[in-house]
């Protein structure tokens, strides 16, 4: 049957691909934890009392719980206490409803961004709820894979970058990149921009935020102008052995898998540690217990690194607040405020990125080992603040 432009209802899309929606349905299956992520709505901050002290005065502090599948992108946001308890924009809407097509077609992007996300409330809750769709992925006419986010197709513009020119096999990344990467809403009209002007690593997102002297908020203790990073999976992959050999994000969360005679793409999305033998064992001919310890050291020792950030993160908060405390003026406290802000932006991109470290472990293990450098240097300058008061 054909297939309207606007058609956002994944099952009307099945009835032309009955396979491919069946898989898509089970993304309603809350599949069980890994180590360190999963597919269960578990509390984070309950489990990482540390959290709150990092994020002070955020909404995050509020509330950080696991996501579940792509079929809840909607309902986890509709009713997490991020949206209940705090004034979100429109803007969340680009990576957290179903029917993002059809609202911009009626509506417009900007005004979408703009317009209070409560104000959507009603809407969502009668639409059922409609998290990832495979209208956000795929062109209704030919199934080609396709980009429908507008701040995505911003970000390749700047850089020189046209969507419409990359491979299939760039698609099967691109298409992810829509949504898992960090963000920030822009000026008045909250425009949802992703921070890609100088580059995608760590230092040149600093930089982009840096040049425009931006904030997301003020930490509640230190008072420090802060950046909270999210989910930024597509910008740290680029750095790694994986993406440099050519392999997609689909590829391993995605895999090809047998349905009776027909070979199509898995689109129950998550976790490889879940299905090792069709995400891994197709290029990494080894037992599949020697596929998970590989993993699980990478993500272990990713931890070990992490917990280490943490604690001098910890430190170097408490050393501002003693100085504060203590009635050190806030320009003899600039210097330790600048450094938290760096320190604790690197630390967020590996924490927000949900691979422990697996997507790209050097750089992973890189940028942690200067967030815990920049963190005792804040400190330290703290300290040293104290002392000549």
């Amino acid at each position: 049957m054909e297939i309207g432009e606007l058609e956002v209802d994944p099952a009307v899309w099945g009835q032309n691909f009955p396979l491919h929606y069946d898989r898509f349905l089970r993304t309603r299956e809350e599949y069980g934890r890994t180590a360190y992520g999963g597919g269960v709505r578990y509390d984070k901050l309950a489990e990482k009392p540390f959290l709150k002290l990092a994020w002070a005065g955020h909404p995050f502090s509020v509330d950080y719980k696991e996501d579940r599948g792509h079929h809840y992108a909607q309902l986890d946001q509709y009713q997490t206490k991020r949206t209940t308890e705090f004034k979100q924009p429109g803007a969340c809407l680009n990576c957290h409803t179903g029917e993002f097509v059809k609202l911009v077609a009626e509506i417009g992007w900007d005004t979408l961004n703009r317009t209070p996300y409560n104000e959507f409330r009603e809407r969502l809750a009668a639409g059922g709820h409609l998290g990832v769709t495979c209208a956000d992925c795929h062109d209704p006419k030919t199934m080609a894979l396709r980009i429908t986010r507008p701040a995505l197709e911003n970000a390749l513009k700047a850089q020189g970058k046209d969507w419409r020119q990359a491979s299939r096999q760039e698609m099967r990344s691109l298409v992810c990149a829509q949504c898992h990467v960090e963000y920030y809403f822009l000026g008045e009209g909250k425009t949802l921009t992703f921070p890609w002007s100088r580059g995608t690593s760590v230092e040149a997102i600093e930089a982009h935020y840096d040049a425009y002297g931006f904030k997301e908020w003020t930490h509640a203790i230190t008072q420090a102008p802060m950046i909270k990073m999210q989910h930024p999976e597509y910008e740290l992959y680029t750095t790694s052995v994986h993406h440099q050999a050519g392999v997609a994000c689909a590829d391993c969360h995605m895999p090809y898998i047998r349905v009776g005679g027909m070979k199509i793409s898995d689109h129950w999305i998550r976790s490889p540690l879940t299905q090792v033998a069709q995400s891994c064992q197709t290029c990494h001919r080894v037992p599949e217990a020697e596929l998970l310890n590989r993993v699980k050291t990478i993500q272990d020792r990713t931890k070990e690194l992490a917990t280490t950030t943490e604690k001098a993160l910890e430190d170097a908060i408490l050393a501002i607040q003693k100085a504060m405390e203590a009635g050190v003026p806030d320009e003899a406290l600039e210097e330790a405020r600048k450094l938290h802000r760096a320190a604790q932006l690197r630390w967020d991109f590996v924490d927000a990125e949900n691979s422990m470290g697996f997507h790209s472990p050097q750089e992973a293990a890189r940028i942690l080992l200067h967030a815990t450098d920049l963190a005792r240097q804040a400190q330290l300058a703290a300290e040293r603040a104290l002392a000549k008061r």
